[in-house]
């Protein structure tokens, strides 16, 4: 089975292990350091999140600042509308920022927030397969 890593560039791993754990994400400490956080989204979905300076040892290019441009657009799914709206709230509360207002898309319910660093996190509910 493949997995996926979603790289990402943060100010802070500590203050990202404080959001993300509140949201109830669980890290893998296997891939863990003082400049590398290992979410765990699924069990074959990680979000691997990297200090700037240890994250420019992988880059060619320069790290945008995701507060002030659109770098990426994560969608996670959700079971339901209601947690779709729990995960918003909890986003919010732990220091996330509302990105676009809840909306409704034929089967799909969605809402999204940006992280401490900027990052945008859909979240979607959706009835049936996706076309």
């Amino acid at each position: 089975m493949r997995m996926i890593f979603v790289n990402l560039p943060v100010k802070s791993v500590a203050a990202s292990r404080a959001f993300f754990g509140a949201l109830g994400f669980s890290f893998n400490e296997t891939y863990c350091s003082e400049d590398t956080l290992c979410v765990v989204i699924e069990e074959n979905i990680f979000a691997m999140l990297i200090t700037h300076d240890r994250f420019l040892t992988f880059s060619n290019q320069p790290i945008s600042d995701a507060t002030q441009q659109t770098e990426v657009l994560t969608c996670l799914s959700c079971a339901s509308r209601d947690e779709v709206d729990a995960l918003l709230a909890k986003a919010l509360a732990n220091g996330g920022r509302a990105w676009k207002p809840t909306f409704e898309m034929g089967p799909m319910y969605g809402a999204s927030f940006q992280d401490p660093d900027g990052h945008v996190w859909e979240l979607m509910a959706m009835d049936g397969a996706p076309a």
